[in-house]
């Protein structure tokens, strides 16, 4: 019989963290999309799924354009391989648009206007910074509010107008869609539902429909047509009433390594919410709004929050176990400290806290 933690260590296959890919770009495609709000730790998202992990590589990825960060699936940041961009916008679109245009419905008049203007601006001078737009807009007659301009930039992406530049001294930048993606792969709803469907249960699985549903902003509707397509390239099992997709094959008897450090936009809690917590059997973990922004896993289970500090030396994860750890737990978040501190070039401390 199929228990929560087998289900949450085949994840930890599934989603890389225990079957590294080759490099930040493999990462990225293999997962179709990666979460990416807060921008320096979801670099250690891709980069703790990397075979060989360099801050680099996924720096020179979206600098060439090969990955993209852009709002897309959900109101907000992922990272995207460009060749999934515009099929993964045109298929999730209508349904994430409209969050959009209610939080700037008090510039909806102006939209066309702005949109536009940004464009121009991009196309006489790319790769600008919201800081370069907004002061063109204001030069234009146009100002807006820091919010305002990140959501109509938002909303531009989604529309497959703009996208990420190549980032400025770290800092993220804009240029156009269609600069940035000369040659975008296309494929009509059905072909798009079923190749997000077969990518998704791949990449995240085991997960259900739900899960799909909430991490694409589709109907359940949708996601059980886009099932339907993949046909029998997917596999299912029971599990406590729900039904689990997956790619074809048994489970994996183990997984590692053991400990993992990582924020709780990581793909593997913010990735699922229908079954979010089979990375806590034991029902430890308060389940109100996360109090830490970030969370040690060991055999993929959530066994403490964790805050990460980075200084010129060193990075200390500060970490709060939910419950007593033993002598292995213990030594695999160190372990996954280690890790972490040696892809920023820095000595990692861990300090366990009450």
């Amino acid at each position: 019989m199929i228990t929560d933690r087998d289900i949450a260590r085949w994840r930890l296959h599934s989603q890389l963290l225990a079957a590294p890919a080759g490099a930040a770009e493999d990462v990225v495609r293999t997962l179709t999309a990666v979460q990416a709000e807060n921008a320096s730790q979801s670099a250690w998202a891709v980069a703790t799924r990397a075979k060989s992990p360099e801050q680099g590589d996924l720096a020179a990825a979206l600098a060439d354009g090969r990955v993209l960060r852009i709002h897309v699936l959900r109101s907000t940041w992922h990272y995207v391989h460009a060749d999934d961009a515009l099929w993964l916008q045109e298929l999730t679109a209508p349904r994430v648009m409209p969050i959009f245009e209610q939080q700037l419905q008090p510039i909806a008049g102006r939209l066309g206007v702005l949109g536009d203007a940004i464009e121009k601006m991009l196309a006489e001078s790319p790769d600008r910074t919201r800081g370069d737009l907004a002061e063109g807009l204001a030069e234009r007659g146009e100002p807006l509010t820091g919010q305002q301009l990140m959501l109509l930039l938002g909303r531009l992406e989604v529309q497959s107008l703009v996208c990420s530049g190549a980032p400025r001294d770290g800092e993220h930048t804009y240029a156009r869609f269609a600069d940035r993606v000369p040659s975008p792969r296309r494929l009509d709803r059905d072909e798009a539902l079923a190749e997000l469907a077969l990518r998704y249960f791949t990449s995240h699985g085991p997960a259900t429909d739900r899960d799909l549903a909430y991490w694409a902003t589709l109907t359940v509707t949708d996601v059980r047509r886009g099932i339907a397509a993949a046909g029998d390239r997917l596999d299912s099992f029971e599990h406590e009433g729900r039904t689990f997709w997956h790619a074809p094959g048994e489970a994996p008897a183990s997984a590692a390594p053991a400990g993992h450090l990582l924020q709780v936009l990581d793909e593997m809690y913010r990735g699922y919410q229908d079954s979010r917590w089979i990375i806590d059997a034991d029902g430890v973990v308060p389940r109100a709004r996360e109090a830490a922004i970030g969370m040690a896993l060991v055999d993929g289970q959530l066994v403490a929050g964790m805050k990460r500090t980075v200084t010129t030396k060193a990075v200390t994860f500060a970490v709060h176990p939910h419950r007593a750890l033993t002598t292995r737990e213990v030594a695999a978040v160190d372990d996954a400290a280690a890790r972490y501190g040696t892809f920023l070039g820095l000595e990692a401390r861990v300090r366990l806290e009450a």
